[in-house]
């Protein structure tokens, strides 16, 4: 009888608190050509040189351990498959990608960067001009720490100055479009296009993820999205075997990337019965 394959799926650390959704879509998949998935947390003392592949899926918990998480995903990539590649995850870990994809011409929204413990902080945010902005940390993930507010506001300030205590700050013009359109969410496997998804927020709120109320919709990406899409993913630094590209309209009607999410993304595999399947043969791929 013909061994099974085991690969693993790194899920968060054992303290996690938020459970996965969908990784048992994936399982499912996998089991029926063959393959068994060992859903595993990324801070386990897993053999994991003894799995042709690992694949690093959803560990949430990452960028509140980001040195540690990367010092792992570092050390694991170099014995054995391992997906996305370290190269890949770790420049995708700090929100200055954004910074790199905007000076090679890819529409990204408008964003002021700023270092830990700039004293000069709220002075510079409010040289934008910018009236209603977003004020997020650099390293974060699901909107944890943003805040949507005026500028002026002394509470955004006062915020703007706790983060940059803390960590690397990004601050953004509020994209109107956001708060009625919500934003367009691009799933690809292998480098090929997959499935698209709207992300709508609740009523009042700017924040699209489901923790915040917001709601997901099917959606036929436009053609303009596919392109920003695919130029976006091709200025990674190592292909990717699983991406999603978060789009937003800017106010001239145009689409600009929000987020590349390539280290634990929600990739809404329940979306339809052939999403799960089309990821498990990628992996399959991958796995030998």
């Amino acid at each position: 009888m013909e061994a099974t394959t085991r690969i693993v799926l790194v899920t968060g650390g054992a303290a996690m608190a938020t459970p996965d959704p969908e990784t048992h879509f994936l399982v499912d998949a996998l089991d029926r050509i063959g393959i068994e998935a060992v859903v595993a947390p990324w801070d386990s003392p897993e053999d994991w040189a003894a799995y042709p592949l690992v694949v690093v899926r959803t560990p949430w918990d990452y960028f509140l351990r980001l040195p540690e998480f990367l010092a792992w995903a570092e050390r694991t990539s170099k014995l054995t498959a391992f997906v996305n590649p370290y190269a890949v995850i770790e420049w995708n870990s700090h929100k200055a990608y954004l910074r790199e994809l905007s000076a090679g011409g890819i529409p990204t929204v408008p964003t002021l960067w700023l270092d830990q413990g700039a004293a000069d902080g709220v002075a510079r945010l409010l040289e934008t001009g910018w009236g209603e902005v977003v004020v997020k940390p650099a390293v974060s993930i699901g909107a944890i720490g943003a805040l949507r507010a005026e500028a002026r506001d002394p509470a955004c300030q006062a915020h703007l100055v706790a983060l940059l205590a803390d960590g690397d700050v990004m601050v953004q013009p509020f994209v109107a479009s956001v708060a009625h359109d919500g934003e367009v969410s691009l799933v690809y496997f292998g480098g090929n296009f997959s499935h698209a998804i709207r992300k709508q927020p609740a009523a009042g709120d700017f924040r699209v993820q489901e923790m915040h109320g917001g709601t997901v919709h099917a959606w036929t990406p436009a053609a303009d999205e596919l392109e920003l899409a695919t130029r976006a993913l091709a200025a990674t630094p190592a292909p990717t075997t699983y991406a999603r590209v978060d789009l937003v309209r800017l106010p001239d009607g145009q689409p600009a990337v929000m987020e590349l999410e390539l280290i634990e993304p929600e990739l809404f595999l329940g979306a339809s019965p052939e999403v799960a399947p089309r990821f498990a043969e990628v992996l399959r791929n991958y796995a030998g």
